[in-house]
């Protein structure tokens, strides 16, 4: 039992458990437990199950005395290789670290689940062990973006899981993004822009032209606000925080942005270092520079979440070190706490009635000359 300043007993929540395949990544399971330690460290509330080689993990384990009373360690001989392709770990991947972190939290021993590893296998497993949810046609990878709005970060969806998207899956992400957003941040109604290649309604492919005005209708079911279009420049702005867009697209501007952010990180370090007075005004300049590079630190924002499962899955970055997994981990750890998964079903379910309704409804509607419209009213809805 605990005592609030009120003086008010209350029971003590019980630990959120996260799944962790500790193999994957990089800089192997040193920094993956590394980085369950700084969690630990600043959250009495959480617990994790560490997936991978016993003999390894015991040892890694033992260096972290907050790790102790909190950790169960799961043996899974095998490891998913970042060559892996996604059908080879599908057909033979029972006895790694991936697979068994996600079959944790799909028997409900875990309330989220956190890898570095293979994001094609990750995706591939997750939705062979935990399934999608119901109406969803394709799960969604969310990143975040760093932006000037209030929360200093945007979300951006599809960022690489399906490479196509048509109106209804655009739909679908708008929902997805909105609910992760809400819960991520305690947002109550997240503006979802849709990215296009201009604002102008007239522009963009009829897909997107029809994703639009479904998005649109389904806000209040949603709980979001509809901002319209938006633009490639408009994704670190403070007008939008869920951007939706199709994975190839998405894929292709997280990149873009990670290159252009590590090429401006160097050039500014050259430029300061290049000789005694760019040195000089590095060191007067030192105080904001060190807040820009906390700022702008993609450790910070490490953690893709896989949206439309049946289960909190987090994708970290396979070179993130313990500071990025530790961010990855809160994350999941927030996620799990706030039950936005249950909430998100019921969106997409709510939309998914409405959508029904509003077609059976047309369908029942008679045509000028007195007969019944059928099945020419559904193909057209």
């Amino acid at each position: 039992m605990t005592r609030t300043p009120q003086g008010i007993m209350q029971t003590e929540r019980a630990k959120v458990t996260i799944s962790v395949d500790a193999m994957g990544g990089d800089h192997g399971p040193a920094a993956v437990v590394e980085g369950c330690a700084l969690s630990a460290a600043k959250n009495g509330e959480i617990a994790f199950i560490l997936h991978g080689d016993e003999a390894v993990l015991k040892a890694a384990v033992a260096r972290y005395p907050v790790l102790a009373d909190i950790t169960q360690i799961h043996h899974s001989p095998g490891v998913v290789q970042m060559g892996d392709k996604p059908s080879q770990v599908m057909r033979r991947g029972r006895e790694t670290s991936m697979w068994s972190a996600l079959t944790a939290l799909r028997d409900h021993h875990a309330q989220a689940a956190v890898s570095c590893g293979n994001t094609g296998a990750l995706m591939a497993v997750s939705m062979l062990r935990l399934r999608k949810l119901d109406g969803v046609h394709r799960p969604a990878i969310a990143c975040l973006w760093p932006s000037r709005g209030k929360s200093g970060f945007n979300t951006m969806l599809d960022v690489g899981a399906d490479v196509r998207a048509d109106e209804d899956s655009l739909l679908q992400y708008a929902l997805m993004g909105a609910a992760y957003y809400r819960n991520a941040f305690d947002a109550e109604r997240p503006r979802v822009g849709l990215l296009n290649v201009g604002t102008e309604e007239h522009k963009g492919r009829a897909e997107i032209k029809e994703a639009a005005r479904l998005i649109a209708e389904a806000a209040e079911i949603g709980r979001y606000e509809f901002v319209g279009f938006v633009e490639g420049n408009d994704l670190p702005s403070e007008h939008v925080d869920v951007i939706v867009t199709d994975g190839f697209t998405g894929n292709v501007a997280l990149k873009t942005g990670e290159g252009t952010a590590r090429l401006i990180g160097d050039t500014l370090r050259e430029e300061l270092t290049a000789n005694l007075p760019s040195k000089l005004a590095a060191l007067f300049a030192s105080a904001p520079l060190g807040r820009l590079r906390k700022r702008m630190d993609p450790r910070r924002m490490n953690g893709g979440v896989f949206l439309g499962l049946n289960g909190t899955v987090v994708k970290s970055h396979g070179s993130a070190d313990a500071t990025g997994i530790s961010a990855a981990i809160k994350l999941a750890f927030t996620l799990a706490r706030s039950g936005f998964q249950d909430r998100m079903a019921e969106r997409l379910a709510s939309v998914a009635d409405a959508q029904q309704e509003k077609m059976l409804g047309k369908d029942d509607t008679p045509a000028q000359d007195g007969s019944a419209e059928g099945d020419n009213q559904m193909g057209q809805s």
